[in-house]
């Protein structure tokens, strides 16, 4: 009995061991994964650090970029100058005008179209263009728009000095035969002015920190378009009643287009004044 009992102890005993010396393995076994992780990182910590911060610094940069709005005073500044343009008696103006008198409210709208088609064609071109300036140097944008703002000066100086003579700004624009919706393409896309133009006003307004400068270009040239288009269909529509006033109001168009003139000439002193 009592041997049978020391058999009974002793088996005990030995898978008593055997779980310790199981356990004490599988921590030994841990422990030693463990100074593997530890070494493995003290190892590779400056690195993986260096990478990790210049990560974080690149994604902040990149956050910092795409961060940056168009400011809500450049945007009320320039639907301000737009609008004004819009509603000023130009080239554009007289050409509807003069088509709407002639053949009547269809032709007047039908050339306004062909305006806005021609003026996306200039603010499609002009903003490629920009891009590729912006994409070559920071200088050759910044040229751009120091002339762009020194061309608004003569603009404005222009428009004030010729604002009593009634044939200037007109063009000699009359209503003539064939299609108004294609001749106002046409008018529109030849007409130098409207390219020179768009290419030293709209660039005073883009922000090239906030995002794809050929994008800003278009939203602003897009609202542009779309404003002009506007005056022209209203134009179109009251050629009449706007045919009179214009002839008969001779001292209100003087003062719109000296006013015009100086918004104009401000702008490009503004943008001088501020990047001097």
């Amino acid at each position: 009995m009592s041997q049978k009992r020391g058999q009974d102890i002793g088996h005990v005993a030995s898978v008593a061991t055997g779980v310790i010396l199981l356990q004490l393995e599988q921590r030994i076994h841990l422990l030693a994964n463990r100074t593997s992780l530890t070494k493995f990182l003290d190892i590779g910590g400056k690195d993986g650090q260096a990478c990790f911060s210049g990560r974080h610094h690149q994604l902040t940069n990149q956050r910092m970029y795409t961060g940056q709005m168009i400011s809500a005073t450049t945007i009320v500044a320039f639907l301000s100058a737009s609008i004004l343009l819009a509603i000023t008696p130009g080239p554009g103006i007289m050409y509807v005008l003069s088509r709407s008198l002639a053949g009547g409210r269809r032709e007047g709208l039908l050339s306004s179209l062909g305006t806005f088609v021609g003026g996306f064609v200039h603010v499609f071109a002009a903003g490629l263009g920009l891009s590729a300036v912006l994409a070559t140097s920071a200088l050759a944008y910044q040229a751009v728009r120091w002339a762009g703002a020194l061309y608004l000066v003569y603009l404005g100086i222009r428009m004030i000095r010729s604002a009593g003579k009634d044939g200037e700004d007109i063009g000699g624009e009359t209503a003539s035969a064939g299609n108004p919706f294609v001749q106002g393409i046409v008018t529109e896309v030849l007409n130098p002015k409207t390219a020179l133009f768009f290419l030293s006003f709209i660039p005073q307004f883009i922000n090239p920190k906030a995002g794809s400068a050929f994008l800003q270009f278009m939203a602003f040239g897009t609202v542009s378009v779309v404003l002009n288009t506007s005056a022209d269909f209203v134009v179109a529509l009251c050629a009449g009643p706007i045919s009179r006033r214009l002839l008969a109001s001779r001292r209100a168009r003087i003062n719109q287009r000296r006013a015009t003139g100086s918004v104009m000439i401000g702008l490009g002193a503004y943008v001088i004044a501020r990047d001097a």
